[in-house]
């Protein structure tokens, strides 16, 4: 998991200047309307759609389109679709496991394009329940490091509930129980200390050593299925060293 949460770190920070920059908002306001539709549109009292705004607005989805999301999604304003969570099964390069989770009104659509990208980037749908049972539901909080230390975040979280704080190089990974995640995330508001996400992510028990071809060919495929726009979050089981992510990066 290390070598796959400071990719999706690094990965992070450029994309706010890259030209995927609107297909990420396109995401993130839709994580925010699926929010709202199913806790109601009160961020106050439903936690998962006040993560989905704070992580929008740190990615600097405008206001205006955030609140329009809540609108739909509750319903005070028409235009809402009919969203469907999906999770497909996989193994890409070097059999690597992949849960490749979707967010989509066309389900046709979903497939077709998970399927396309797999197939045309050395990976291959697998049968349901073949790649799950190797994941776990998890709490995550990314929290940047800036002025903070892992002793700072340790001392925060240990009472909330979380399991173990990593250190991704330039954030700490807080990982916790999901039911754990908001106590988590409100003990380091409490504390004072910045987060960048908090969300339910899925988090592999065994992971998969890879080589810089490897990691290569990885990293290709998940850029492929994330320009995808019904997919909206990529879990897979790989690591890899410092060593091999500076020759990736180099």
């Amino acid at each position: 998991m290390s070598g796959h949460s400071k990719w999706a770190t690094t990965k992070h920070k450029k994309a706010v200047i890259d030209a995927k920059r609107g297909k990420m908002f396109a995401k993130l306001i839709k994580n925010v309307e699926v929010a709202a539709r199913t806790g109601g549109g009160d961020p106050s009292g439903n936690p998962t759609l006040f993560d989905a705004i704070q992580k929008a607005k740190k990615n600097s989805v405008p206001n205006d389109n955030i609140d329009r999301a809540v609108k739909r999604g509750s319903g005070l304003e028409a235009g809402g679709a009919d969203w469907q969570t999906i999770m497909y099964e996989g193994y890409g390069p070097s059999g690597v496991a992949m849960l490749i989770e979707c967010l989509t009104d066309n389900r046709n659509r979903a497939a077709t394009e998970v399927r396309t990208a797999l197939t045309r980037n050395g990976g291959s749908l697998a049968d349901a329940g073949s790649v799950s049972y190797m994941f776990s539901r998890k709490g995550v909080v990314i929290v940047p490091k800036a002025d903070t230390s892992e002793d700072d975040v340790m001392m925060a979280v240990l009472d909330a509930g979380a399991e173990e704080v990593n250190d991704l190089g330039e954030a700490f990974e807080v990982v916790s129980e999901p039911t754990d995640l908001i106590p988590v995330r409100t003990a380091l508001q409490d504390a004072g200390i910045e987060y960048e996400s908090a969300e339910s992510s899925l988090i592999p028990s065994v992971n998969v050593p890879l080589d810089e071809e490897g990691a290569r060919k990885i990293f290709k495929l998940i850029d492929v299925l994330e320009d995808c726009d019904d997919v909206q979050n990529v879990y897979a089981n790989f690591d890899i060293s410092d060593d091999v992510m500076a020759a990736v990066d180099a």
